[in-house]
């Protein structure tokens, strides 16, 4: 629902962002061609992963609330998976940080991410658009690099 499609060699069609998938069955959501989804053109649908984020989003900030019985809540909640789901996929990555052994400092600055990936208690998609939080995201990727010289 989130996400854009682009007719390319992972997407068989071209979808607009907050639009359902065609092959979303009207009654239940579920995808009518999950059995053949490479065959027919739609790989990028095998490799999506939301990092957790949807769950987040849906039993976190919205209470267990869904857009399928609260359509208003649609555009909320894709807005909300386009700002979540880049801080748990930095999240994922930082926690596979945590296998490699480094200085003690090194490891103090990756802690320092992950909290600032987290704010305490969060009500609503705004905690996590904070500036500390989308600093922390930002900072991510240099600081995975800096990690080269100890793998």
């Amino acid at each position: 629902m989130a996400y854009p499609f682009d007719a390319d060699e992972d997407f068989a069609l071209i979808k607009r962002a907050d639009d359902p998938c065609p092959n979303l069955s009207d009654s239940c959501f579920n995808c009518t061609i999950h059995a053949d989804l490479i065959p027919r053109g739609f790989g990028g649908c095998v490799a999506y992963s939301c990092a957790g984020a949807g769950q987040r989003i849906t039993q976190e900030l919205f209470d267990g609330e869904h857009w399928r019985e609260d359509p208003d809540l649609l555009g909320h909640m894709t807005y909300a998976l386009r700002v979540v789901r880049p801080i748990h996929e930095a999240l994922l990555l930082l926690q596979q940080a945590a296998q490699i052994s480094v200085p003690a400092s090194v490891a103090a600055q990756r802690e320092a991410l992950v909290a600032a990936l987290c704010p305490e208690d969060p009500k609503s998609i705004y905690d996590f658009e904070e500036p500390e939080v989308q600093d922390a995201l930002a900072d991510v990727p240099a600081f995975l690099q800096s990690l080269a010289p100890f793998v």
